[in-house]
């Protein structure tokens, strides 16, 4: 069996703490069993791990996120990088012929596609393990994991099983998406289950629906013509519409983090960060990523987020509205993490000759460097705060400590080692790109060897 995480969201359900390259998944905040925190992908990981499917497993992330996915997966689990957004169903082919083309993947071999911002038991994934036996043992054309509602809720899909089969799983009636709340007490009555948005089926049943869409079989031909595609839905396109489907009911906890409220509930403690709270507070929390203190006294019932992206004051209950009110409004992120560290914009403005200006915090992790990079406008100039390593700039290694300067003009080649802990401090002069042409991201040694024979 192959296991694919599918990696989404536009980061603005848990803002400010997610972005549109943070996502909520990326979020260090959940207790850890082994003491301190963990992010909702770092979880399950873990979980994966346990259930010894680390290593059948692969993760679809957008590209812009492939860097902070490997980051905080520790690099066990190979990460797709799709061009584009196109939805639960593209992003499942993509994975299918990914398998097919470089895993060897066969026609018989079952597939089962989950969300990896998934919150569950720890015994959760072990079931997965039971879909191929069901699969084959149903003739369903696609198998899925639901779970027993706690309250009818108008944010889930839901699955109307028939009756229950000896091995546990139960054939499918109906999906009803997202219902409003009268009708979902109507399928709570009605056994109706929680769609967990898991789905088993064999390459050969998604290579036919590729087909169907008039899509190429081959991973490079898909992915050619990815920026062209619409968005489709898995939901709409395949489970709904499959001859036999089946569920196999899952008992243990189950939920979708997807606001502050939920979040909060899995939180051990009312202050992370720096602040505190005090009087008639209670149930009110604070998440402060700023290096200064937020204090809640006499204000029951909210939250109090802060981070370089901004800051939220919300009553818990309407905490899911900041979503709406963000809209698509061009938020551009200001603390981001990638596989060599993090960064965090400290300020951006104009000069008095319209000049962006643009003031960054970087930590580049011990060992790690940031790949050989592209600098196409303006300059930057950088000053090492803390730590030791080697910089490269167009051929030329220098080896940096404290206090060390440099700059990094147009067209320049760069890259860093860091060989202790570094801190820099980054200013941009007239930078226009969003990011630097990251040429490729090698070994160091090979790096240094192949730096000389670019012509950038």
């Amino acid at each position: 069996m192959h296991i694919v995480m599918l990696c989404g969201g536009s980061g603005k359900r848990l803002w400010p703490l997610s972005n549109e390259l943070r996502s909520k998944l990326f979020i260090d905040i959940l207790p850890s069993p082994a003491g301190g925190r963990e992010s909702m992908i770092s979880r399950v990981c873990r979980q994966l791990d346990s259930s010894s499917l680390t290593d059948s497993t692969l993760i679809i992330s957008h590209q812009d996120q492939a860097n902070i996915t490997a980051r905080h997966t520790q690099g066990k689990i190979p990460v797709i990088g799709e061009p584009y957004k196109r939805g639960t169903f593209t992003a499942a082919a993509l994975a299918t012929l990914y398998l097919q083309s470089f895993r060897m993947a066969k026609d018989d071999d079952v597939i089962c596609i989950a969300p990896a911002d998934v919150f569950a038991g720890e015994d959760f994934f072990s079931n997965f393990q039971l879909l191929p036996d069901i699969l084959k043992h149903s003739q369903a054309e696609i198998a899925l994991i639901g779970t027993r509602p706690t309250h009818a809720s108008e944010q889930y899909g839901y699955i109307l099983p028939g009756g229950e089969e000896r091995n546990a799983y139960a054939p499918i009636t109906q999906f009803i998406e997202k219902p409003e709340a009268t009708i979902a007490e109507t399928l709570l009555q009605r056994g109706a289950l929680w769609n967990c948005g898991v789905y088993a089926f064999t390459v050969a049943f998604m290579i036919s629906h590729i087909k169907k869409m008039g899509l190429p079989v081959h991973y490079d031909q898909l992915s050619s013509l990815y920026e062209a595609l619409p968005e489709r839905s898995f939901d709409k396109h395949v489970a709904e519409k499959a001859q036999r489907a089946v569920v196999l009911p899952y008992k243990g906890v189950w939920q979708d983090i997807g606001s502050w409220d939920t979040l909060c509930a899995q939180l051990d403690t009312h202050v992370i960060g720096h602040g505190g709270i005090s009087g008639s507070s209670s149930d009110s929390y604070i998440i402060n990523e700023l290096p200064y203190p937020i204090q809640v006294i006499g204000v029951p019932g909210i939250i109090a987020a802060a981070s370089p992206d901004g800051i939220l004051i919300a009553n818990k209950n309407n905490s899911n509205e900041i979503k709406a009110q963000l809209g698509n409004l061009p938020l551009k992120p200001m603390y981001g993490e990638a596989t060599w560290g993090s960064y965090r914009v400290i300020e951006s403005s104009l000069d008095d000759e319209n000049t962006t200006v643009t003031t960054l915090n970087i930590t580049v992790l011990p060992g790690k460097h940031i790949g050989l990079n592209w600098h196409r406008t303006g300059c930057r100039a950088w000053t090492v705060l803390a730590g030791s390593g080697q910089v490269l700039v167009n051929g030329k290694v220098m080896q940096v400590s404290m206090g060390n300067q440099f700059v990094i003009t147009k067209e320049s080649l760069f890259s860093i080692l860091a060989e202790t802990r570094m801190v820099i401090l980054e200013v941009r002069i007239g930078v226009t790109e969003e990011k630097d042409n990251i040429l490729f991201e090698e070994d160091w040694n090979v790096i240094l060897k192949s730096a000389g024979s670019f012509n950038a």
